[in-house]
């Protein structure tokens, strides 16, 4: 199941799941503790929880009719880096000063964990993204989201876009975050798809 942020034609933030082209609005008035997006895939069951909130009253609207918002209220955002081996020789190739240190990451029993955005620096599906004015060479980085609950349980998947400043970064490892965290430096979304079953890569 999917659900996403949706904004109607007048204006009205409302959540949704998304069903092929239409998507069918949720009514928060019928749980308590359910008001955001947040609670809802914190939820134990949030693909339960979604299906109960349907709007039944409402009819299925077009996706066309409605702009997809970033799926997130207060998260943060956070990456992993150099986590293929492609992605380390390409970051030791870039950076004669910091070498060893992608080497010795891509084999290290902690992951290089960094912290990417908040939500007013991340973008929507079709809004604009940025690069930082002092680069020469940015690149944009797709990405798996994973949408994790406060107790580190895995409750979805969406898409993100993890811009970087390859320059900045390859001048010094110690730049990472003036290399990714600016206004506008990260995508999500369309929608989120909650983690009810073994995820089918080949499928999606």
């Amino acid at each position: 199941m999917k659900v996403a942020k949706v904004e109607l034609a007048e204006g009205e933030i409302r959540l949704a799941v998304v069903e092929d082209k239409t998507v069918r609005l949720l009514d928060l008035e019928q749980v308590d503790n359910c008001r955001n997006l947040s609670e809802l895939i914190h939820a134990p069951d949030p693909a339960g929880l979604a299906k109960f909130l349907i709007d039944q009253n409402i009819d299925p609207v077009p996706t066309s009719e409605v702009t997809f918002l970033a799926p997130m209220d207060r998260q943060e955002v956070w990456a992993a880096g150099v986590t293929y081996k492609r992605s380390q020789i390409a970051r030791m190739e870039e950076s004669e000063s910091g070498k060893s240190h992608y080497d010795k990451v891509y084999t290290a029993p902690r992951p290089e964990i960094f912290f990417k955005a908040t939500p007013n620096r991340v973008s929507g599906p079709g809004q604009p993204l940025r690069i930082r004015r002092d680069t020469t060479w940015t690149v944009p980085e797709p990405e798996l989201a994973l949408c994790l609950t406060p107790e580190m349980k895995l409750a979805g998947f969406t898409v993100g876009n993890d811009m970087s400043a390859r320059d900045i970064e390859g001048e010094n490892p110690l730049y990472l975050p003036q290399a990714k965290v600016y206004r506008e430096c990260c995508g999500l979304g369309p929608c989120i798809l909650l983690a009810d079953k073994p995820l089918d890569r080949d499928a999606t």
